[in-house]
């Protein structure tokens, strides 16, 4: 016990503590997801970030302490997200030929998630920086923290916004896909990308590769579409 106690006090004073809380945290997660036979209500993102939240709650360890180990985690988001290439690449032939569907279909999806957003936000009477933080919320994070401030909305509000999002998209997507009738993986997928982002399209990697490849497109169309687009709307209104 000793031994622990003397780690702890270690770990915590130094950058290894956030580094070290997330690697164990998150491996454990992963074990019970496979555990739970991959069931969406177990998704390894969600138990991680709320055992972390409790952790540092716990422990009253400032969020700047455990960012400074776990920094060198997220430094991996882009070269991870840009291997998401890959399977496009894969799939070029079919996405050429499907591209003008799968441009509509991206535009009315990424419409209907943030504008559905917005609209029952605006109509619960919440404030205006409230409603220009949730525009991006389907849009991954690090891009919804960018629009929410040139729209003058709360970079960490988009943040948490777009978590929640995801989160919420990859547990949910199943069921409803199951619930709305038989859909291809592409067409889960490609779903799953426009409303869930990041983590969705790491959902249905898991679930199929056609599913990720398709998720991965439209993230990426979501991501470009949504930075040109919502400012000039905002704009307009």
């Amino acid at each position: 016990m000793q031994d622990f106690v003397q780690l702890w006090v270690y770990l915590s004073a130094t950058p290894l503590f956030g580094l070290t809380a997330t690697l164990v945290t998150y491996v454990l997660a992963q074990a019970f997801y496979h555990q739970m036979q991959q069931a969406p209500w177990a998704n390894p993102v969600l138990w991680t970030v709320l055992t972390l939240a409790l952790l540092l709650w716990v422990s009253h360890t400032p969020y700047p302490t455990y960012f400074s180990g776990a920094q060198f985690i997220h430094f991996l988001l882009g070269p991870a997200v840009v291997s998401l290439a890959w399977p496009l690449w894969q799939r070029r032939t079919q996405l050429v030929d499907r591209f003008r569907p799968l441009l509509v279909a991206a535009l009315v999806g990424g419409t209907t998630a943030g504008g559905s957003a917005v609209l029952i936000a605006w109509a619960l009477g919440l404030p205006p920086s409230l409603l220009r933080s949730l525009a991006p919320k389907s849009v991954t994070a690090p891009v919804a923290m960018g629009i929410a401030e040139q729209l003058g909305g709360v970079p960490a509000l988009a943040a948490v916004f777009a978590v929640l999002t995801g989160l919420v998209g990859a547990i949910s997507a199943k069921y409803l896909f199951d619930a709305l009738g038989p859909f291809t993986p592409c067409e889960r997928g490609f779903a799953l990308g426009v409303s869930a982002h990041g983590i969705g399209a790491a959902r249905a990697m898991q679930v199929h590769p056609d599913a990720g490849a398709y998720a991965a497109l439209a993230l990426g169309m979501q991501v470009i579409l949504s930075s040109l687009l919502i400012p000039l709307i905002a704009r307009l209104f």
